[in-house]
Parts: C-alpha cells; sequence; structure tokens
C-alpha cells in the first residue's frame, strides 16, 4: 500500500466514523424529540391532550403556535386513534430520515474518497518530484537540484536537506576524482623513473658492476619514495572512515617526542609543553604531530624558527605549531589542506608528497578537532588544533 492510499483510507475512514456519529446523534434526537409526546385537540372547548411515556392525559387550553387549526372539523372524537396514526407518521418519518441519510452517508463516503485521493496526491507532489529527480540523478549529473518551491513546510524542508547532501555528495565525488587523478599522477612518475632506469642499464654494453649497484639504489630510493606515498594515501583513507574506539592521548608527551625526533638542522626550535589530555587513536595523533612539525621543519628557510606549544584552553586539548619561512597569501591556506598541493619557497629541494597537511585535515575531522590557520606577517604558517579534552 502506497502511502497515499493509505492516507486515502485514513481521510475516508475518519469521514465515515464522524458522519455516522452525527447521523446516531441526530437520529436519537429527531426520535425522542417526535415519538414520545404527541397532541391531539378533543372536544369543543378545544382542550389538548398529550401522548407521551405516561399515558393520554389532559394538558389544558390549545397552546400558543399549536400547528392544528382550532375549528369544528378539527375535532378529534376518538383521541387514543389520532394518537396511533400520529406514532405510526412519525415511526414511517424516522424510519425515512434513517434510510435517506444512511444513503447520503454512503454517498459522501464514496467522495470523501476521492477527495481524499486528490488531497493526498497533491500533498505528496513534492514527495514525488524528490523521488523520481532523486532516482535520476547519478553520479554523472550531481550537479542538480531539486530546488522545491512553495511553503517552508516538512517536505520544503526534506527538499532542501537532499539538496545540501547532493552538494556535499558532488563535493565528495569532484574530491575523490581529482584524489585518484593526482594519486595516479604521483605513482606513474615513480615507475616511469623505475623503468627508465632499468632501460638505461640495460641497453649499455659497457655497464659494470658499480653501475649496476648504482641503478640499483637509485631503484631502491625510488621504492621507498612509493612505500611513503602508499603509507600516506593509506593513512589518509583510514582517517576518513573515523575511529572505532577512543583511547586516552596524551597529546603533550606525544609533541615532546616528535619535536626530539626531528631533525633541527641549524632551525632553533622554541617549545612550550603544558598538560593537554585528549582521547582518540594515539598512533594517528602521532602522526598529526609528526606531519605538523615536518611540515614545519621542511617549509622554512635557513636559519629560521619552529615554535611549539600545547596547552588545555576552553575545555579543549590545543596544540599549536608555528614556523617561519616565505610568505605565504591568505587565499592559499585552504589550499594547503587539500592533497598533492605545494607551495614554493620550501627550506629543501624536496617539497614532500603534498599530502602531509591534508593527512593532518583527515585526523583532525576524525577527532572532531578544530583547525585554525593563519598566515605570518613575517611569512611562515602557524597551525593550531584544538581536540576535545578527555
Amino acid at each position: 500500500m502506497t502511502i497515499r492510499l493509505r492516507l486515502t483510507l485514513i481521510y475516508g475512514g475518519l469521514f465515515l466514523v464522524s458522519a455516522a456519529a452525527l447521523l446516531a446523534i441526530t437520529y436519537v434526537l429527531v426520535n425522542r424529540q417526535y415519538t414520545s409526546t404527541f397532541f391531539v385537540r378533543s372536544g369543543r372547548n378545544a382542550v389538548v391532550m398529550a401522548q407521551n411515556a405516561k399515558g393520554l392525559r389532559e394538558v389544558g387550553p390549545v397552546p400558543k403556535g399549536f400547528p392544528v387549526p382550532v375549528g369544528p372539523k378539527m375535532l378529534v372524537t376518538n383521541e387514543k386513534l389520532a394518537i396511533a396514526a400520529a406514532q405510526g407518521q412519525s415511526d414511517a418519518a424516522t424510519h425515512k430520515l434513517f434510510v435517506d441519510s444512511a444513503f447520503a452517508l454512503g454517498v459522501m463516503s464514496l467522495l470523501s474518497l476521492w477527495l481524499g485521493w486528490v488531497i493526498a496526491g497533491r500533498a505528496l507532489r513534492p514527495l514525488r518530484t524528490i523521488t523520481e529527480t532523486t532516482r535520476e540523478i547519478s553520479a554523472s549529473n550531481l550537479h542538480r537540484r531539486l530546488d522545491l518551491e512553495g511553503p517552508d513546510d516538512e517536505l520544503k524542508r526534506l527538499g532542501n536537506t537532499v539538496d545540501g547532501l547532493l552538494g556535499r555528495l558532488e563535493t565528495s565525488f569532484e574530491a575523490q576524482r581529482q584524489f585518484v587523478a593526482n594519486a595516479s599522477h604521483e605513482l606513474r612518475t615513480p615507475l616511469t623513473l623505475e623503468r627508465t632506469l632499468l632501460e638505461l642499464a640495460l641497453s649499455d654494453p659497457n655497464a659494470s658492476i658499480e653501475s649496476y649497484r648504482h641503478t640499483c639504489e637509485q631503484l631502491l630510493a625510488v621504492g621507498e619514495q612509493q612505500e611513503r606515498l602508499i603509507e600516506a594515501l593509506l593513512t589518509l583513507s583510514r582517517s576518513q572512515r573515523g575511529l572505532d574506539s577512543h583511547q586516552p592521548v596524551d597529546l603533550a608527551a606525544i609533541a615532546a617526542a616528535a619535536v626530539a625526533a626531528v631533525d633541527r638542522d641549524g632551525l632553533a626550535f622554541g617549545t612550550a609543553i603544558g598538560p593537554a589530555n585528549t582521547t582518540g587513536n594515539p598512533r594517528l595523533v602521532e602522526r598529526l604531530v609528526a606531519n605538523l612539525v615536518g611540515n614545519a621543519v621542511d617549509h622554512n628557510v635557513d636559519g629560521g624558527t619552529v615554535s611549539l606549544s600545547t596547552e588545555t584552553r576552553g575545555g579543549r586539548a590545543v596544540l599549536t605549531v608555528a614556523n617561519s619561512g616565505p610568505a605565504i597569501p591568505p587565499a592559499e591556506l585552504d589550499r594547503l589542506f587539500q592533497p598533492f598541493q605545494r607551495l614554493e619557497g620550501s627550506r629543501t629541494h624536496s617539497h614532500g608528497l603534498g599530502l602531509g597537511l591534508s593527512i593532518v585535515k583527515a585526523i583532525a575531522d576524525a577527532h572532531d578537532a578544530t583547525i585554525t590557520t593563519r598566515a605570518l606577517a613575517d611569512g611562515g604558517l602557524q597551525v593550531q588544533v584544538g581536540f576535545p579534552a578527555s
């Protein structure tokens, strides 16, 4: 049964029950009114006799508004016969009233079902539009929207919700296509390099053991780069799936370990490690802190600075990493957290994989953490991550 048919039956059933109750009440009231008391005129002195449940009795002169005109031809010589005739006419009238009302009730019930079907169809028309349009939308035309018109009711809000969902799906599909394209390019580059190295080594008729060894070393370096890329992609995918469980995380200890493990290489480090406890996946949080610290080191200048601090502020465990470096346009801040996005002016020639900050964002989203970025006036970047306190 469709919802339209169910609404029609509910509407028709309610109408039938309410109309039947109204008919029953009307029948009872009419029956009591026209069968409990009868008046007849008896005698030349216009005395009125009344018949009710107690029997025949005299009630006095003709009351005002009495429907039977006073006159010799209207005298009743046998009151009981007159009352019996009136009783029969009353019963016949009430029976006809019941039959006619029942027939009218049947006709109106059918009419109410038809009206219910029409009204339910008009009320559910936006829902049919939502269903049909959503069915037609696929991954190739996610740009379409419902754009429902009408009052701001439940169906309009449902349409707006579906439009919002389609917008998020379009963004996700576009990001996925871009991610696959970038990942394919990043993986194809080392594979092409490997093939080129092997072809050069095999095509050299004067190749020596040393040249083969050098080629193997280059292939191992390219393989390590591929491993790092695949590991980064797996970490990004694992972070985007969310967390299966939450464990206590000491953000201060993780930050201190990340600073101790990094190669400072002429950079000035400033740390302010304060208590900061949260919950989540400790390994992912370690990766987040390591990526932020590594990004601050790689995208720096000779003799630059890196500062790191942890604290509990406003009910949140806050990690702040800032570094000196090239100036970053504020409009480019959002692009930094997209996969395979790099900015020029890093401290080293190797710009990394372009996945560090995108992994940071995915891990932060999985932990319900907020990320605040700020381009420093003298160059460099400040990234602040606020985790929910444990």
